[in-house]
């Protein structure tokens, strides 16, 4: 009778064992599945062809379009935005990336004037868009990992959006 009550606690131990792995498995699939809902553009590749380099981007749920590239050779999160004059890197992520802040400057935001500073980057990759010496701006304020791709990159390129997708050009001499 004793071996009997044994094996059901045992039975119940594997049973809850089995829950807690099943709810731990669902979690992950389910971050995993809302990440790509933020990022749909998470592997970017491109093409080349001739002097033509082409990346293809896929809109959020939000239709913004969201990418992990790489700056100077580390991987950030890219949020693509026309409205900004410059890359624009939060602090926290600048001092991560080993970004020196130079000349204090001002930016106009749709949250305001903030103080910014000026910064260089050696290398911002998207696929296979390579840009060098791209000015950008760390901003003390910004919270939050992503970057603000702006202007000061997409000057570099050529982009066509259709309908979900944004499709980026960089023409080589």
């Amino acid at each position: 009778m004793q071996e009997d009550q044994a094996g059901k606690s045992m039975g119940k131990g594997m049973l809850i064992v089995a829950w807690v792995i099943a709810l731990g498995l669902l979690t992950m699939m389910f971050a995993g599945w809302e990440g790509r809902q933020f990022n749909p553009n998470t592997d970017v590749q491109g093409q080349v062809r001739s002097n033509i380099k082409e990346v293809v981007l896929e809109s959020n749920r939000q239709h913004h379009y969201v990418a992990t590239g790489r700056i100077n050779g580390r991987e950030v999160v890219f949020l693509l935005d026309t409205g900004a004059s410059d890359v624009v890197v939060p602090q926290q992520l600048a001092r991560k990336l080993g970004l020196q802040p130079g000349a204090p400057s001002y930016a106009l935001t749709a949250n305001g004037t903030v103080k910014v500073y000026r910064t260089q980057l050696q290398t911002l990759d998207l696929g296979v868009i390579h840009l060098k010496d791209v000015r950008a701006s760390i901003n003390p304020g910004m919270s939050g990992d992503e970057v603000l791709l702006g202007m000061s990159a997409l000057r570099h390129v050529e982009f066509t959006q259709r309908g979900t997708q944004l499709t980026l050009r960089q023409y080589e001499p």
